[in-house]
């Protein structure tokens, strides 16, 4: 197409440069007569033609300058229309290129559409079968309040006790079974039954160090004034107390048996003054008994506050003082609270001046580090209940995590965190310090009332026996007579599905009604 045009812009300068140099050839012709007339034929001859061919060069000339003028003009048209057309060409392919990442991107927007299309059909099953099934629940309800709403009083009666009844044929059974795992116990070879009687003896021995006071007595007569009669003395005696209060043990000394030594140091005080006092009856049992309890609080905040001066912590709210003050009547796997304590500050601060972290912060987060473990009424792990506590008195963050890490439930988080850990697991782990068997029992033990205590009829609640009887004191108000028993079979109930333990548990509900008048 180009050469085509180059060829027919060359033919038409070519014949522009003809045409020129005919017209001028003419023009020549007729002016030459007139104006060379006087000249000789000769020259006249001569002239024209020289001026012809000169003109005719020129023309020619003229004409290749055109023709070259015209290629150069052809030849950059088709530069430009090269240019013009590689331009053309790579704007067409990058149009493609982005029609094709186009087309890319709507196939992946269709694939992630229909992804998504499936998702929502499976969710929108999903949601359609829930909605089955609430239908069907809904159904059911609907049918047993039918069911309820056309039985009668005496129905209802008949199915409550159908049910009860169901649970007591159960109880039989357990017995049953029971009794005969008791008759094939017993016929076992001597050996073996020797073996696991001393077992036991080893047992009880270990245990009674740790849970038993002894209250010696003046004359062994005094026993028979102490049951009373038909033993209401005693039985009002361990009520107030929690405690249980054995008699037949040890000539001429009385033993009062409970794991939770706060209680045992209350009854062994309310006995000895009743002892002194030689009036031994329930209104003065209960008496001294709260007697006993003021003493043991004020004793209780002395030992707090002498706990905190050889720890040399001072200015602390008499609340946490009082609490550090049981710690002289609990121990943790044998090791009484408060020569730990003590051990673990002296450990801690020795550790902080050693290696430079804050004596200050050591030697309070020591104090303060097991004071969950007093903390026996509400539920979770001692550090957390620690934790809670001393948030109360808004306590420096540091003493806090250093509390909180010390059994590494939570990262440390600076020096002093790890020197209460080091302080604490170098105390715990000296030889002799702790016996695990002992801490074992006492938890067991207090998960024994806790699950007694659940129950909102209950007003106190006392493991005695080494764990096998609970007492439960129940308020009167509220609780008929015949509720009793089903209160009973519910505690039981709720400690074999909740508990592990050896033989059995005996579960003993007290309701006492009292009526007071004031004769003026």
């Amino acid at each position: 197409m180009l050469t085509v045009i180059l060829v027919s812009i060359t033919a038409i300068v070519a014949g522009g440069a003809v045409f020129l140099w005919s017209s001028q050839r003419k023009k020549t012709s007729v002016s030459s007569p007139s104006q060379e007339y006087p000249q000789t034929s000769a020259q006249a001859t001569v002239k024209p033609s020289l001026e012809s061919s000169l003109e005719a060069i020129t023309a020619k000339a003229s004409a290749k300058e055109l023709v070259l003028e015209a290629e150069k003009e052809a030849l950059e048209i088709k530069r430009r229309a090269e240019s013009e057309s590689a331009k053309a060409r790579q704007e067409m392919f990058e149009m493609e290129k982005r029609l094709s990442r186009r087309e890319e991107q709507l196939e992946e927007r269709l694939s992630s559409l229909e992804k998504k299309e499936t998702d929502v059909q499976g969710q929108q099953r999903g949601i359609s079968k829930k909605m089955q099934d609430l239908e069907k629940l809904r159904q059911d309800l609907v049918k047993k309040f039918e069911q309820v709403a056309q039985m009668s009083r005496d129905e209802a009666r008949e199915k409550i006790l159908a049910n009860v009844q169901s649970k007591l044929d159960i109880a039989i059974g357990q017995k049953i079974k029971e009794a005969e795992e008791t008759i094939k116990q017993q016929s076992d070879d001597k050996a073996k039954e020797i073996l696991v009687e001393a077992m036991r003896r080893g047992a009880h021995d270990y245990i009674a160090e740790t849970t038993v006071s002894i209250v010696p007595l003046a004359d062994e007569s005094m026993k028979g004034r102490i049951i009373g009669r038909e033993g209401r003395n005693i039985k009002s005696f361990e009520k107030e107390t929690g405690v249980d209060v054995i008699l037949d043990e040890t000539p001429d000394a009385i033993q009062i048996s409970s794991f939770d030594s706060v209680r045992r140091e209350v009854a062994k005080l309310a006995l000895e003054r009743l002892l002194a006092d030689g009036r031994i009856q329930p209104s003065r049992i209960e008496e001294y008994v709260q007697r006993a309890k003021k003493e043991v609080d004020r004793a209780i905040l002395k030992a707090g506050n002498q706990l905190c001066l050889d720890a040399k912590v001072f200015n602390l709210p008499e609340r946490l003082v009082l609490t550090l003050g049981r710690f002289k009547y609990r121990s943790s796997y044998g090791q009484n609270m408060v020569s730990h304590t003590l051990e673990v500050v002296k450990i801690g601060v020795a550790l902080a001046m050693e290696v430079g972290a804050d004596v200050r912060t050591v030697r309070l987060a020591c104090l303060l580090h097991d004071i969950g473990k007093v903390i026996t009424e509400e539920e979770g792990t001692h550090v957390q209940l620690g934790v809670d506590l001393l948030r109360k008195f808004n306590l420096p963050k540091e003493v806090l995590n250093a509390v909180e890490q010390h059994h590494e439930d939570a990262p440390f988080s600076s020096m002093e965190s790890v020197i209460v850990y080091l302080a604490d697991a170098i105390s715990a782990a000296r030889p002799g310090a702790r016996f695990e068997d002992h801490e074992a029992y006492i938890e067991r033990i207090r998960v024994l009332e806790e699950s007694a205590a659940s129950f909102p009829e209950v007003h106190e609640a006392y493991a005695v026996s080494a764990g096998r009887e609970v007492r439960v004191i129940v308020k009167s108000e509220g609780l008929s007579d015949a509720k009793v028993p089903v209160l009973a079979r519910a505690i039981a109930d709720k400690i074999e599905s909740e508990q592990t333990y050896p033989g059995q548990v005996k579960v003993t509900v007290i309701k006492e009604t009292r009526s007071v008048e004031m004769a003026r």
